[in-house]
């Protein structure tokens, strides 16, 4: 048991009215003092205002102890008599309040804590010989006991509370966290199963498999905490400046959140994350709103398999495979949500077939009803849902941001420390990622900066071209070079090629897509494969159907079974590839077309462009263009996805290229956030039919500029300088917040270097864009982005023109460096620390207004100027 588990459970209705009987009442005129009282002075159980007898003090200990030790199941582990003798214990830590030297002001500054330890340090005997739980349960009562004991000193009448603003604030803080822990404390019946659902939800979501790193000495998977690589989340606005924030961080101020991002983007591993988190004891301070929450790991593939209808509540467990789900207690998951105690994961809106998402959002909207106080997070890939589609339930739309400069290097400097060849490869690696444009808008996302790595360290140095090449050097790469070269296979063992391998698997992978589905029952897998070998005589010759079938599952490294029972690919991504190639081979070109307008067909389609053949990459273009003429209603969407293709077609008729990118050329300037999304899809080559800034309006200038970041190539550079000097807020701002995905220096000197500097900050993510910042005079508005040290931004920043500074990085420094800068007015700290101390910033003379995150504890705020204001809250201002 942690102190917090108990203490959390005496609520603030049940202490505070004990806490009252040990002090005495104020009198008529109490309220004229105006100097602190002694404590001894205060109490009811001695003196000349004794109306506490001993005995009446021990029954005020008694209640304490009693109602601690039922609410948690304790006192079904302490024998009697040392529960007698904790209340012994409680009844002289309360008594030496009246023998302390200490007057209510000096306790309240000392803290609940540190009054506490004072009061248990008076009396050590009193537990000598108890065992462990007796131990803390003791001092958890008289640590809750303190903390409202300084709330009760800060409420009277006679405490001074102009010099103890800031104490007061915090305790009534703590007592008001004290009752929402409460509330996510699991009753005493349901404790034992959530320990052991905890223990489950670590296990199965605790390690995260690695593209490549099982071809290596190392494990093919990394345990979360190593693997797990911070990205960003994007919330646009129309109208409003885009507000960037950690992925992790995204329920920190929300209750409902769709978060949109590509394949590979990792919204599955934050789903990880987050459960992994929310059942650990020792939370990062990032994730401390997380605490008590109940995870419930919800990934649609699985839950509607085999058309299977979505669950109920008590269902949630035994749909998704969970061992122990017969073993949860009854009414457990009704009592969980109704307190609100719920975190909702819901992954992967787009793995459900497109005429589904209706009933799941009706699913969505009923549960909610049912249980509103939850959390909620709900995922997909961007075309699966439209805008604002779960806007009437309170959702935030936001979008997972792809991998910034600094991301792919601190992924690729993971990926080969884990594999043992940092030293050897990553270096190299990372200098042909930054050398080579088309390689670095490959490695934007977690899936395809691993496969970039596992075939660059497979290859010794040698990348193929071009997203097609890349993944047929990876299936090669997994099908038969691995085993071969590792020497797996031994005399007597089933020998499949390649090619035989890649025939089987793609048939697998078309029944999905074809079906809807992202998960199979190994039934059907096995009929599908007795088919498939009739006609591969070698193949069937080797081993039964079972048999063939157990070694595609563990030899190619594209199959697992995420339960028994059910086979799925290990990323959808190999599944739409193989997939498309089976459709090619099958001359489905119509069958292709008449489906592209789904989103689920969106990469089966664009690979489908890879794998043909000129002429018959000529008929699926054409007919997608043809489709999209009309088809009014799905006109954008078709020929949006005949423009992405464009990049794969290797080879094509210029004649039907020009009709693509004339039909592409309609939708531009793009007029929403998707439209400017499904053009950043097309790639580099929709950067020669961006217009503007003249001639377009200041809503579409913003999205073709969030286009062209989208991009995210140094070829857009030279898009966005057109826009350097518009004066829309959104635009200027996205500009500065853009610098870190481009190559540093030739973003200052063309964009960052010309930005009006009014009413946004400028945002540097490393020391080398604070230096680049210099060279063009400073701004009097700065944000650091990231752990930049407190001499390098006294170095770089120019003193005498910074105004205003936004930290958004957990600096774990004192802030009187800050004095450094006569002019700076107003300071913001976008901290995840629970608690800052501001003391030193008294030395700060020009601070007039500091801004923190709603619920940060602030520590010597009494000592700052009475000029200064605190203020609690976000700030957009340029974010």
């Amino acid at each position: 048991m942690e102190p917090v588990s108990i203490g959390a459970r005496l609520a603030s209705s049940v202490v505070v009215p004990l806490v009252k009987k040990l002090f005495v009442v104020d009198g008529p005129g109490a309220g004229l003092v105006d100097r602190p009282v002694r404590i001894s002075q205060l109490v009811s159980f001695r003196g000349e205002k004794r109306t506490l007898s001993d005995s009446d003090l021990h029954k005020v200990a008694e209640e304490l102890v009693d109602r601690a030790a039922q609410s948690t199941g304790v006192s079904e582990r302490l024998a009697s008599y040392e529960q007698r003798a904790v209340v012994n214990a409680v009844t002289h830590s309360l008594s030496s309040l009246g023998h302390i030297d200490m007057d209510d002001v000096q306790a309240v500054r000392l803290g609940y804590l540190e009054l506490s330890r004072l009061l248990r340090s008076r009396n050590k005997a009193a537990t000598l010989g108890l065992s462990s739980d007796a131990v803390l349960l003791h001092a958890s009562v008289v640590d809750t006991a303190c903390l409202h004991i300084l709330h009760f000193f800060t409420t009277r009448s006679t405490f001074v509370p102009r010099t103890l603003v800031e104490q007061s604030r915090r305790i009534e803080e703590l007592s008001s966290k004290i009752d929402v822990l409460i509330m996510r404390s699991p009753s005493p019946a349901d404790g034992g199963f959530e320990e052991r659902y905890a223990r489950y939800i670590s296990k199965k979501h605790g390690k995260l498999t690695i593209f490549g790193l099982d071809l290596s000495e190392s494990s093919a998977s990394w345990p979360l905490d190593a693997a797990y690589l911070s990205l960003q989340a994007t919330e646009t606005v129309v109208g409003e400046v885009p507000l960037v924030l950690p992925a992790e961080k995204v329920l920190a101020g929300r209750d409902r959140v769709l978060l949109r991002g590509v394949a590979g983007s990792g919204k599955t591993t934050l789903v990880q994350w987050l459960a992994v988190s929310a059942v650990r004891n020792d939370l990062d301070e990032r994730l401390l709103y997380l605490h008590g929450l109940v995870p419930f790991v919800l990934p649609l593939r699985s839950l509607t398999r085999n058309g299977a209808r979505l669950p109920a509540p008590d269902e949630f467990l035994a749909s998704v495979g969970c061992p122990i789900a017969h073993a949860q207690p009854a009414g457990w998951y009704d009592r969980v949500l109704t307190a609100g105690r719920g975190l909702m994961l819901v992954d992967g809106i787009d793995e459900m077939p497109e005429g589904e998402r209706e009933e799941a959002r009706i699913w969505l909207k009923d549960l909610i009803a049912s249980y509103p106080r939850n959390r909620w997070l709900v995922t997909s890939r961007p075309s699966a849902v439209r805008e604002h589609w779960l806007a009437e339930e309170g959702f935030s739309e936001l979008d997972l941001s792809p991998m910034s400069r600094d991301d792919i290097a601190a992924f690729v400097e993971r990926w080969h420390r884990a594999a043992g060849s940092a030293d050897a490869y990553g270096k190299e690696l990372l200098y042909a990622i930054r050398a080579k444009q088309e390689l670095a808008r490959l490695a934007t996302n977690p899936l395809m900066c691993a496969l970039i790595c596992a075939l660059h360290r497979d290859r010794r140095g040698y990348l193929p071209d071009g997203r097609k090449e890349l993944y047929d050097a990876a299936l090669s790469m997994l099908l038969s070079r691995r085993d071969r070269e590792r020497g797996v296979y031994k005399a007597g063992d089933m020998r499949i090629g390649e090619t035989h391998q890649v025939q089987l698997i793609q048939k697998l992978a078309y029944w999905l897509i074809r079906n809807g589905r992202s998960e199979m029952d190994k039934r059907d897998v096995l009929d599908l494969l007795s088919q498939a070998l009739t006609a591969m005589p070698r193949v069937a010759e080797q081993g039964t159907v079972k048999q063939v079938y157990q070694h595609l599952l563990v030899r190619s490294g594209l199959l697992i079974e995420p339960i028994e029972g059910t086979m799925q690919f290990i990323h959808r991504t190999f599944q739409d590839y193989l997939g498309a190639r089976a459709a090619v081979e099958s001359l489905d070109f119509d069958f292709l077309g008449s489906n592209a307008h789904l989103d689920q067909w969106e990469d089966v389609v664009r690979m489908a462009v890879a794998h043909a053949r000129p002429a018959e990459r000529t008929r699926l273009l054409t007919s997608l263009v043809e489709r999209g003429d009309s088809s009014a209603d799905i006109r954008h969407r078709l020929h949006l996805l005949a423009a992405v293709c464009l990049d794969d077609a290797t080879e094509l008729d210029p004649l039907v290229r020009s009709e693509v990118q004339r039909r592409a050329g309609e939708l531009i300037p793009p007029r929403t956030i998707a439209q400017a999304r499904g053009l950043a899809d097309v790639g580099p080559v929709v950067l020669e039919l961006l217009q503007g800034p003249e001639g377009i309006t200041s809503d579409e200038a913003y999205f073709t500029v969030l286009t062209a970041v989208r991009v995210g190539t140094d070829a857009a550079i030279s898009v966005l300088a057109r826009f350097r000097a518009v004066d829309d807020l959104r635009v200027r701002a996205e500009l500065a917040l853009a610098w870190s995905r481009f190559d540093t220096d030739r973003y200052a000197e063309e964009v960052i270097a010309h930005l009006q500097e009014d009413d946004f900050y400028f945002v540097v993510s490393s020391s080398r864009e604070l230096k680049a910042l210099r060279r063009f005079g400073g701004r009097s508005l700065v944000k650091i982005a990231s752990s930049i040290s407190p001499e390098d931004i006294k170095r770089y920043c120019v003193a005498d023109r910074l105004v205003e500074l936004c930290i958004a990085a957990d600096l774990r420094c004192s802030w009187e460096w800050l004095g450094d800068f006569p002019r700076l007015t107003r300071l913001t700290l976008e901290t995840s620390l629970p608690e800052i101390d501001v003391t030193s910033l008294r030395q700060v003379f020009s601070l007039r207004t500091l801004r923190l995150p709603v619920g940060t504890r602030v520590v010597g705020a009494e000592r700052l100027s009475p000029g200064l204001e605190i203020v609690f809250g976000p700030d957009r201002t340029g974010e």
